[in-house]
């Protein structure tokens, strides 16, 4: 008889590295032609309730999230020669809004934007770029062999306060 591994508790303070650490996330859009995915960088909202996205309205992705809110959104920890299957990964699910300057958010949106990526500063000056605000509501969180975990809104606000 075959022995079956159980499945690993996942590890919040992982998902919260995962979330804080990085800043370049792969983007899957929906276009006439089919699933449209490109990458771009991202900055996730103290409480993991959301990840703003500084965007150009040229750029692909935007026309077709423009059509159509529903995106994923999935990054990962750096690749850096190992087994890439131990690799802690989240796809998520949601929605993406934009937020226009006057939102009462806004300011507090573009600092946190800036205060992750400083280099963007001068991109806030073009007049095709926005910030948008992607609201995860499900999703999947890898952390290798053996763990895999649903992902919602709860969760990731619960792994943000580690």
């Amino acid at each position: 008889m075959e022995k079956q591994s159980a499945m690993k508790p996942m590890d919040p303070a992982r998902l919260t590295r995962l979330l804080r650490g990085q800043r370049w996330a792969c983007l899957a859009t929906q276009c006439d032609e089919g699933p449209y995915v490109s990458w771009v960088a991202f900055v996730a909202e103290e409480d993991f309730s959301a990840l703003i996205l500084h965007l150009s309205r040229l750029a692909r992705h935007t026309r077709n999230l423009e059509t159509d809110p529903r995106v994923s959104l999935a990054l990962s920890e750096p690749d850096e020669g190992g087994d890439p299957q131990l690799l802690a990964r989240l796809t998520l699910q949601g929605t993406v809004a934009a937020v226009p300057s006057e939102h009462p958010d806004y300011e507090r949106f573009k600092a946190l934007y800036l205060a992750r990526l400083p280099a963007a500063e001068m991109m806030f000056q073009f007049s095709d770029f926005s910030l948008y605000r992607f609201e995860p509501q499900a999703g999947r969180y890898v952390e290798g062999f053996a763990g895999s975990h649903a992902i919602n809104a709860e969760k990731l606000k619960a792994a943000s306060q580690i």
